[in-house]
């Protein structure tokens, strides 16, 4: 979510318009309505008193990721070597196998599936 989202989401949240946000900060409602255009880039401080006085508060805390899948990078630059003619080629055999394999997966019985 972005920062200008969470300002705007928090502000109707709590029931406020911008006008009333504004008098809260002690600004002007133009200046809130930039503060939720979709390309700002307000400070931290900003959007955490914007949040504040709209009666929210930012919680951060740090979460691990989950481990991403391994990527074959040679795969990619061995792609990459390829002309676009190639590319097209390898992409055009790779759709007529899963075609196949799709095709093949349905002829097999359901009772063979369990």
């Amino acid at each position: 979510m972005t920062p200008a989202a969470l300002v705007r989401d928090a502000r109707r949240s709590a029931g406020l318009t911008q006008a009333q946000l504004a008098e809260r900060l002690g600004t002007t409602q133009p200046v809130i309505a930039r503060l939720e255009r979709a390309d700002a880039n307000p400070t931290f401080e900003t959007v955490q008193r914007a949040l504040d006085a709209a009666g929210f508060e930012i919680e951060l805390r740090a979460t691990q990721r989950s481990a991403l899948p391994e990527v074959d990078e040679s795969q990619i630059l061995a792609r990459l070597r390829l002309s676009p003619a190639e590319r097209l080629r390898t992409f055009e055999a790779s759709h007529r196998n899963l075609a196949a394999m799709l095709a093949a997966a349905r002829r097999v019985p359901r009772d063979d599936l369990d």
